[in-house]
C-alpha cells in the first residue's frame, strides 16, 4: 500500500490498516470515505453495516453500502439490530448494539481491528455533551483514537484529528455519493440540539478545534493523574488472606483528593463493583472518606454493591455488599432522564468507564462507551 502526501484523508488512515481490518461504514460521506480510501490504498479489507432497524429506508441504505463496497471489490456484511427497541435511552442503547454487533463479526471473521469515520466534530460535540453533563477529566477528553472493543479486537478512530468538513470535500472531489441522516438533526436528541446550536457556540469563541483541543489536555492529564493513582494503590494495598481487598488508610489520608479519588475507584474496579456516579464517588471519598482516616474514625458505607469501611486503627477495607430489594422509586430514577441538554445521556464518571450510573432500559454497560459516538 502507498500513500499520497498531499492526501490528508490517506495520510491519516494508512497507519491503521495493518492486519485483518473490518471498516464500520453507514452511508454518510465520513464512513464512506473510510471505505474508498481504503480501496484507494490498495487494502484488503472487510465491510460492515449496522441496520439499526429504527427508520424505513435504514435497510435499503446498509443495501446501498453493501452494492458500494463490492464494487469497490470488499466483502461486505449487514448486521441487523434485531429485537423490541427500548422506550429511553434509545440512542445510547443503538450504540451499545452497534459496538456489540461490529464486535462479534469481527471476531467471527478473524479481524483485529474494527475502525469507524469519527471526526474531529464529533470529538467535539461528545465533549461539549460530556461538559453539559458535569463531567470530570476522563469524561473531557473525548473519545480515544484507539482502545480496546472485545477481547484480541480494538477500535480504531482514524479520521478523528480531521474536521468532517474535509472528509465530505474529499467525498465531492471523487463524486463519491454520501448520505445524510436526519436523526443527526433530531431535536429529541442531545446531539441534534447540539448541532442546531453551534453557530451561536462558535460565534463565542467555542469552536470544535478548541474542543477538541481540550479532550487532548484533559487525557494528558487524566493519564497522569490515574499512573499516580495506580502508583498509590499499590503502596496501600494490603496482603489479605480471604481475598478480599484491603487498603493502608494512611496512605490513602496523604494523598492529594485527585489522586486519592482515582485510587478508590480503581481499588474498586479492581474488586469488581458496577459502575458508579462521580458525584457519589466524590461524595464517598471526599465528604466521608478522607475525613473519618484523618481524625481516626470507623464508618461504613455503600457504593457500587460494595461496602466500604474504615477502622479507628487506618484500615479501609472493601467487601461486596448482601444483595438487597430494589425500591420503585430508586428504579424509577434510575430508567428516568430530563430533556435538558446534557441530561438525557449518561453523565461520564471518573473512571476509565466513562459512562454514569445505572444503565438505562436496554443499554448494555460497555467499557470504554460513552456517548452515542463513543
Amino acid at each position: 500500500m502507498t500513500g499520497r502526501a498531499d492526501d490528508p484523508v490517506l495520510q491519516a488512515l494508512e497507519p491503521w490498516l495493518g492486519g485483518d481490518v473490518l471498516l464500520a461504514v453507514s452511508g454518510g460521506a465520513d464512513s464512506r470515505a473510510l471505505m474508498h480510501a481504503a480501496a484507494a490504498l490498495g487494502a484488503r479489507v472487510r465491510v460492515a453495516t449496522v441496520d439499526h432497524g429504527l427508520r424505513p429506508d435504514a435497510r435499503a441504505e446498509a443495501e446501498g453500502v453493501a452494492a458500494a463496497a463490492r464494487a469497490l471489490g470488499l466483502p461486505h456484511a449487514i448486521l441487523a439490530w434485531a429485537g423490541a427497541k427500548p422506550g429511553t435511552g434509545l440512542q445510547a442503547a443503538a450504540r451499545a448494539a452497534r459496538y456489540r454487533l461490529l464486535a462479534a463479526h469481527a471476531a467471527a471473521i478473524g479481524a483485529e481491528r474494527v475502525l469507524t469515520g469519527h471526526t474531529l466534530d464529533d470529538q467535539a460535540e461528545t465533549v461539549l455533551m460530556r461538559l453539559a453533563a458535569g463531567s470530570g477529566p476522563a469524561g473531557l477528553a473525548g473519545m480515544h483514537a484507539a482502545r480496546p472493543l472485545a477481547p484480541g479486537i480494538g477500535l480504531g478512530r482514524p479520521f478523528l484529528a480531521l474536521p468532517k468538513a474535509a472528509l465530505v470535500a474529499w467525498c465531492e472531489a471523487r463524486g463519491i455519493p454520501y448520505l445524510r441522516d436526519p436523526g443527526n438533526a433530531d431535536p429529541r436528541f442531545a446531539r441534534g440540539r447540539l448541532r442546531a446550536a453551534w453557530p451561536i457556540l462558535e460565534r463565542e469563541g467555542l469552536t470544535p478545534g478548541r474542543l477538541a483541543r481540550l479532550a487532548q489536555r484533559a487525557a494528558r492529564d487524566e493519564a497522569a493523574l490515574r499512573a499516580a493513582a495506580g502508583q498509590a494503590l499499590d503502596a496501600a494495598r494490603l496482603p489479605a488472606a480471604d481475598g478480599t481487598l484491603r487498603l493502608d488508610g494512611t496512605v490513602l489520608a496523604a494523598l492529594p483528593e485527585a489522586i486519592a479519588l482515582r485510587c478508590l475507584d480503581s481499588a474498586l474496579t479492581r474488586a469488581g463493583a458496577a459502575p458508579r456516579r462521580l458525584e457519589r464517588l466524590e461524595a464517598l471519598v471526599l465528604e466521608a472518606l478522607l475525613p473519618a482516616l484523618r481524625r481516626r474514625a470507623a464508618i461504613r458505607r455503600s457504593l457500587a454493591g460494595f461496602l466500604i469501611a474504615t477502622d479507628t486503627a487506618g484500615l479501609v477495607s472493601l467487601d461486596p455488599a448482601p444483595p438487597r430489594r430494589v425500591r420503585a422509586k430508586s428504579a424509577a430514577l434510575a430508567a428516568g432522564g430530563s430533556p435538558l441538554l446534557g441530561k438525557g445521556e449518561p453523565p461520564a464518571y471518573i473512571g476509565e468507564v466513562c459512562t454514569d450510573g445505572p444503565a438505562k432500559p436496554g443499554e448494555a454497560s460497555v467499557p470504554g462507551v460513552a456517548h452515542a459516538k463513543d
